[in-house]
């Protein structure tokens, strides 16, 4: 296929799914006993709602909405700490748009920002790069937000300021790694997965290699997914058929963009320019060890934490907020206290509800396509 409506073709997605309800029958689930399979990635969540996939599918099937949104699962203590930095005399803060709306403790970066704090939106750290070339006396900070799909960027960008010996562009990193949190997700007790979609566009730098500890060590199949419905269809019927054949692997369905190996050239400006922390924490899964990363120590100067003073402490949510529990899958965004109330994208009071990837705004905008569905679930 070469265009993107062959990839929505309406005739080929209900073959995909005539085929998937073959395949559940034959594993003998039921509404009662679904297949649990997490979308790892918030991109995912997006297309199932928008596209209606959760709908068509039968209802011995399962979705659980995962941690994969790096804005949901920034915790509030961290952009408290983002917010002390913009503060700061004469700093231009820059940040992409999905972070300006997410709450902190008390303010979100977009309300700083109406009170007269220099806070831009940038599309891509080289932007923030360029505002320092052209703003030498005054400090610029990008708040570097992201799985390993965006870190090549802010790495590329680090490694430019450096050559060019640039001494006003700092780096806030909240960049995260993807394999530590599925791993934490797999030890969690209280959430019991039949397989995973894996995120197609992480895994793009990666490789597939990474996930092997998943069908190895918890005996658990995973499919590298696009993000088009007949992708998501077509990933989860391979998901069904690993499991009807007893198999355990990492299959690439993504093959059109997703290189077996990953991007050997991205890695390395990231193995160049950054190491991992010891700890980093997660809005709802708690403190997981070597998630995050930071900047090695030849590349300190451009370290806004060591350059500016922030709080660095550890807030709890809003305990209205359930945010916790749907980036875990616990629950779904519907059954939070607040959902579509109190907590709505315009005024939002946990993470899920504002980025573009969040599990709670995707059910807020397109979730209406299984109201049935959630009213049999809730009677």
């Amino acid at each position: 296929m070469k265009y993107i409506d062959e990839f929505r073709d309406p005739v080929a997605a209900q073959h995909l799914v005539e085929r998937i309800e073959a395949l559940v029958q034959d594993l003998g689930r039921s509404e009662e006993h679904p297949l649990k399979l997490m979308e790892v990635c918030g991109g995912h969540t997006h297309s199932i709602f928008k596209f209606g996939l959760e709908a068509m599918l039968p209802p011995s099937i399962e979705l659980v909405h995962g941690p994969g949104c790096p804005v949901c699962v920034l915790p509030v203590g961290r952009i408290d700490d983002a917010i002390a930095i913009a503060k700061s005399p004469d700093v231009i803060f820059t940040t992409f748009g999905d972070t300006m709306r997410v709450p902190g403790s008390s303010q979100s970066l977009l309300q700083v920002k109406a009170e007269g704090a220099d806070i831009r939106t940038v599309y891509s750290p080289e932007d923030a790069l360029e505002l320092a070339r052209q703003n030498p006396d005054r400090p610029v900070v990008f708040f570097g937000i992201g799985f390993e799909t965006t870190v090549p960027s802010t790495a590329l960008t680090l490694l430019q300021a450096k050559a060019e010996n640039i001494q006003n562009f700092f780096l806030f990193s909240n960049h995260i790694t993807i394999i530590p949190t599925i791993k934490a997700i797999l030890d969690s007790p209280d959430l019991q997965l039949d397989g995973f979609l894996g995120p197609g566009h992480v895994t793009m730098i990666i490789g597939l290699k990474p996930y092997e500890f998943i069908s190895q060590s918890y005996q658990k199949p995973i499919v590298i997914s696009g993000f088009e419905p007949l992708d998501v269809l077509q990933s989860i019927y391979m998901l069904l058929l690993q499991c009807k054949e007893g198999r355990c692997e990492v299959e690439n369905q993504y093959k059109r963009l997703v290189p077996d190996e990953g991007n050997a050239i991205a890695l390395n400006a990231i193995t160049q320019v950054f190491e991992l922390r010891s700890f980093f924490e997660w809005r709802g899964l708690g403190s997981i060890d070597h998630s995050g990363l930071q900047l090695k120590e030849e590349f300190a100067q451009f370290d806004a934490e060591k350059h500016f003073q922030v709080p660095a402490l550890s807030i709890a949510d809003p305990k209205a907020c359930q945010c916790g529990e749907v980036l875990k899958g616990s629950i779904k965004p519907w059954q939070c206290k607040v959902f579509g109330t109190a907590c709505t994208p315009e005024t939002p009071i946990g993470s899920c509800m504002v980025s573009s990837e969040g599990a709670c705004a995707a059910y807020y905008n397109y979730g209406r396509l299984s109201t049935s569905r959630r009213l049999k679930e809730a009677s």
